[in-house]
């Protein structure tokens, strides 16, 4: 019986920063990985200086070139299957807390919950998924974006049976790791370093690439792991894991 994995990021890079070996390893193994993206990510700093111009300071052409750098990254995952939470550009990345970005009418993390969470639901009820990922309440590191989509899902996931389980990241194979928990899950992505690097050099404008490091906007070198980790926030739990299915 063919397993079916879904997962939920704020920003295009998101998900190759933070789970980008567990995305390829479970597609690889055959199982039916989907990737829901809430935002095109319009608000991020550029780190190629010839690029500058896409910014939303700019010509704020950024959204639909981080959407193309996504689609190339998930080629390089082996993830066929993705969507952008209520279709592309209904969400628009809502910046830092406190910046302009944040009072935008389509601001991800400022929009209506109800609807936010009915437009995953959809997209839950299509897939089928058993197991969920997505942040924990902080959002990993307190971007209001990740902290709303953690507030989505945990309202869409309510509703829907097929999901049997659902896990916040704990780590992100090199990203600082989040505040509050530890993990309960570690999978074991060495076998697809060569994929995650993949699609973090294919995010280009937010990530440099020099295994085995790579680093944000800020220049700051990160580690790029051979283990992503994860905590069970509900379900069976069969004590320390190595696979996100467990027992199902």
């Amino acid at each position: 019986m063919t397993r079916r994995l879904l997962l939920v990021h704020a920003h295009p890079d998101d998900e190759s920063i933070t789970t980008g070996g567990t995305m390829a390893a479970y597609a690889a193994a055959g199982s039916e990985v989907t990737l829901v993206t809430c935002t095109l990510g319009e608000e991020g700093e550029i780190i190629p200086k010839g690029l500058g111009q896409l910014g939303s300071w700019a010509a704020d052409q950024l959204g639909g070139y981080r959407s193309w750098e996504l689609k190339v990254a998930l080629r390089s995952l082996g993830v066929v299957e993705h969507r952008f939470l209520g279709g592309i550009g209904r969400w628009r990345d809502s910046g830092m807390a406190g910046t302009a970005a944040a009072t935008h009418p389509r601001a991800f993390a400022g929009g209506s919950l109800g609807e936010q969470a009915a437009q995953l639901r959809e997209i839950l009820d299509e897939r089928r998924p058993e197991v969920v990922i997505t942040y924990n309440s902080s959002g990993g590191y307190g971007h209001p974006d990740h902290i709303r989509a953690h507030e989505v899902t945990m309202a869409a996931v309510r509703e829907v049976p097929s999901v049997r389980r659902i896990f916040h990241i704990a780590s992100g194979g090199g990203a600082v790791p989040v505040a509050d928990g530890g993990a309960t899950t570690e999978i074991d992505i060495s076998a697809h370093l060569d994929a995650k690097i993949a699609a973090l050099r294919a995010h280009a404008t937010q990530v440099t690439v020099n295994p085995p490091v790579f680093a944000l906007s800020n220049g700051v070198p990160q580690p790029i792991a051979e283990v992503e980790r994860y905590m069970l926030v509900h379900g069976p739990a069969d004590g320390a894991e190595t696979d996100l299915f467990g027992g199902l």
